[in-house]
């Protein structure tokens, strides 16, 4: 495992489209029992090396009942989001992960975790990846249903304060999903 991360961290395979350049960003280990799938790195993340070190991270371990220090234990969380490097900003905020990444590194780290009891799907690139043709019709759905893909897999909008909106119109996802989440999180840990 030591020598496939130190292989990512050097990776430069889409550095030419990488504003910031690359800087791979993850966390795992043999001993991962839980796996969060997320998006990509934000700027504040690609300048500290450390994952979900923003305000989405916070929402993210208040959804899951976890302590930053649990949180960052890769002992029992593997961090590898869809795209390991900031991949810039467009429109509507950052752009979609690098398409190179999941196809390239997932399989090899995921060969490596075998003791992965959980997948979350943080977002529509990771429940596309992950999800394939067992998606549903859009993520409210997706994640609505949640519990048509567990054991494996739980899905999630991305906890970022650009979906405070999303949640406001969405209050079964705190009533229901949030407290879920936990219960995965207390029969895992």
């Amino acid at each position: 495992m030591k020598e496939l991360l130190e292989t990512i961290k050097g990776c430069t395979l889409c550095e030419a489209h990488l504003p910031l350049g690359p800087n791979p960003v993850l966390a795992a280990s043999r001993s991962s029992s839980v796996l969060v799938i997320g998006q990509a790195p934000g700027t504040k993340v690609h300048a500290t090396g450390i994952p979900w070190n923003d305000a989405s991270g916070k929402e993210l371990r208040r959804w899951l009942g976890v302590s930053p220090e649990l949180f960052y234990d890769p002992a029992i969380f593997g961090i590898v989001p869809m795209g390991f490097c900031y991949p810039g900003r467009g429109k509507g905020g950052d752009l979609p992960p690098r398409p190179e990444c999941a196809p390239t590194w997932h399989p090899a780290l995921l060969e490596k975790m075998p003791g992965i009891k959980l997948k979350l799907l943080i977002g529509q690139y990771a429940q596309r990846y992950y999800l394939g043709k067992e998606r549903k019709k859009n993520l409210t759905e997706t994640v609505r249903d949640f519990r048509d893909y567990l054991p494996e897999f739980f899905p999630l909008v991305h906890p970022s304060p650009r979906n405070k909106l999303w949640q406001k119109r969405n209050p079964w996802f705190e009533e229901e999903v949030v407290p879920a989440l936990r219960n995965q999180m207390e029969s895992i840990l």
